[in-house]
């Protein structure tokens, strides 16, 4: 079996009123509270296709009926698919969503540890590079930040800063 590696482009999708009326009605109650937490209307959106993602995979890859399982979130709130009765004698998938920008992104394995993380690359705010890295100064080791240094003018090092980071 192959591994899966999805990507949903968010700021692409403008979902009309009847259409994120049918998403919501597609993920449990408690991710559509914590969906309605999200102060700003596009990371709601990008949160919302990280659910719909995690469950065309289950739906997909696993055989369920799209009402026909439960997600439950771990103690630091990762989603994962508990092993219960119907789950039994199913290949088990482990799977995680990262959701930044415009893009939410899921990657699953069959049988193996897996992990994804996506975030939009940009200046920072009002600062300079250099006055970004100094205030981020205790993020990182200085084997870290000789990596990052070394990587070239200010827009490789901001790059590779986003390596190290996600």
């Amino acid at each position: 079996m192959d591994g899966v590696r999805w990507a949903f482009r968010c700021g692409s999708w403008v979902p009309t009123r009847p259409e994120w009326t049918l998403a919501a009605r597609c993920v449990q109650q408690e991710e559509k509270e914590r969906i309605a937490q999200f102060v700003f209307a596009k990371d709601a959106k990008s949160a919302m296709a990280g659910r719909l993602l995690i469950r065309k995979l289950v739906c997909e890859k696993m055989g369920f009926a799209w009402d026909g399982f439960r997600l439950e979130r771990t103690a630091r709130g990762k989603p994962f698919l508990p092993q219960t009765s119907s789950t039994h004698g199913v290949t088990h998938w482990n799977f995680n969503v990262s959701h930044q920008g415009d893009y939410a992104v899921l990657a699953a394995e069959p049988g193996r540890q897996v992990g994804v993380d996506v975030m939009k690359t940009s200046r920072p705010g009002s600062s300079s590079v250099q006055e970004f890295f100094r205030i981020m100064n205790r993020q990182f080791t200085d084997l870290e930040w000789m990596n990052i240094r070394k990587a070239g003018s200010d827009w490789d090092q901001l790059d590779m800063f986003y390596r190290h980071w996600v």
